[in-house]
């Protein structure tokens, strides 16, 4: 975290949850013992912090310890709790689209149109946090590049990127290492993924994307 923050990061994502393809459920409390003491030890440097969880008790604990932003991959659908957790926390919300859970969501996913399809749910998950009390000025989108989606969905939802601007939120692209960018440009290893995580990065930021997630963030500043 101290590393990514000299390098120039804008926030910090913290996660204790894997939620790779084929990746299994962390309970609660493990999860909060992985990242409680990691938020405590960052929030001091003043960087902002998302806490990327699935979990209403490890959103309020997180909040509690210092994060400023609740990332859930579910968008507050996985946990019952979820939507009045966070209308009662305040803390901005990334909505994220996914299809299915980790453990299942890459046994061939299938779509209408996987833009229009992820458009809709998103739409849907945006009204169901500002019913819930959340006010949408707190709300941010993520397509979810990689959550359920073949490298043909994921080629698509980056060409069509900017369509989504048309749900008036701020945008946030995760693709940065993503298996889909090891099939394009022959790169298993991870550590040949920069390149296309920079193209990505570069990508969702000329169709506007707002927020890049990403791990290489002193390259990434470099190429934008």
């Amino acid at each position: 975290g101290c590393r990514l923050i000299a390098e120039g990061a804008d926030i910090i994502d913290i996660g204790g949850e894997s939620t790779r393809p084929g990746a299994a459920v962390v309970p609660a409390e493990e999860e909060q013992s992985r990242v409680l003491p990691v938020i405590k030890a960052l929030a001091a440097l003043g960087t902002p912090l998302s806490i990327d969880t699935r979990n209403a008790a490890t959103m309020a604990a997180a909040v509690a310890a210092g994060a400023h932003i609740i990332n859930d991959v579910s968008a507050l659908s996985y946990d019952p709790a979820s939507l009045a957790t966070a209308a009662k926390l305040g803390a901005p919300v990334i909505l994220m689209h996914a299809l299915a859970d980790p453990r299942t969501m890459q046994q061939n996913p299938t779509y209408d149109d996987v833009t229009l399809d992820t458009y809709d749910y998103l739409s849907a998950r945006i009204a169901a946090a500002v019913a819930a009390g959340v006010p949408r000025a707190q709300l941010i989108i993520d397509p979810g590049i990689g959550f359920g989606k073949t490298v043909a969905h994921n080629l698509t939802l980056m060409r069509e990127l900017s369509l989504f601007h048309g749900l008036g939120q701020p945008l946030l692209l995760g693709a940065s290492r993503k298996s889909f960018i090891a099939k394009v440009t022959d790169a298993d290893d991870i550590a040949d993924r920069l390149p296309g995580s920079l193209s990505a990065a570069l990508a969702g930021q000329r169709q506007g994307a707002q927020i890049l997630r990403v791990h290489d963030v002193a390259a990434t500043k470099r190429a934008l």
